[in-house]
């Protein structure tokens, strides 16, 4: 939980991060911030995905309509807070030399995005009014 506490204080501080070990080559910093970008642009389709389901379906049952569009929002949100958490993780362990940090996180962002593409494939299936 510290150690949660001290990356959520790096994400407002990043120029502390370089009190922490050696920095590393350039290239490998670089390949994180690209990393970073490419898991907010998932997050912004997810939310994206989530007004469009919201907005252009509107003869969707309202239930289904708010339970995709809830779920897609909601993924994004996720995403975005995870992308520069685990920026963070990955630079200070570049730092310090120590393995990359794991994460389920892409396997349970895939699970959820699995479970939303098969309710709206249920929805094409039984048509928008249920």
């Amino acid at each position: 939980m510290i150690d949660f506490a001290r990356n959520v204080r790096l994400w407002f501080a990043p120029q502390e991060i370089r009190d922490e070990g050696t920095t590393p080559d350039y290239r490998f910093s670089l390949a994180n911030e690209r990393t970073f970008l490419a898991w907010l642009r998932t997050a912004l389709a997810l939310i994206g995905g989530g007004f469009a389901v919201d907005q252009f379906l509107p003869d969707l049952r309202w239930g289904w309509r708010v339970g995709l569009a809830l779920a897609l929002l909601a993924a994004g949100v996720l995403c975005s807070l995870r992308a520069v958490n685990h920026w963070i993780r990955c630079e200070r362990a570049m730092r310090k030399g120590e393995d990359l940090p794991v994460s389920r996180f892409p396997a349970v962002l895939s699970l959820a995005v699995a479970i939303v593409a098969l309710a709206m494939v249920v929805v094409v299936l039984v048509g928008w009014e249920g």
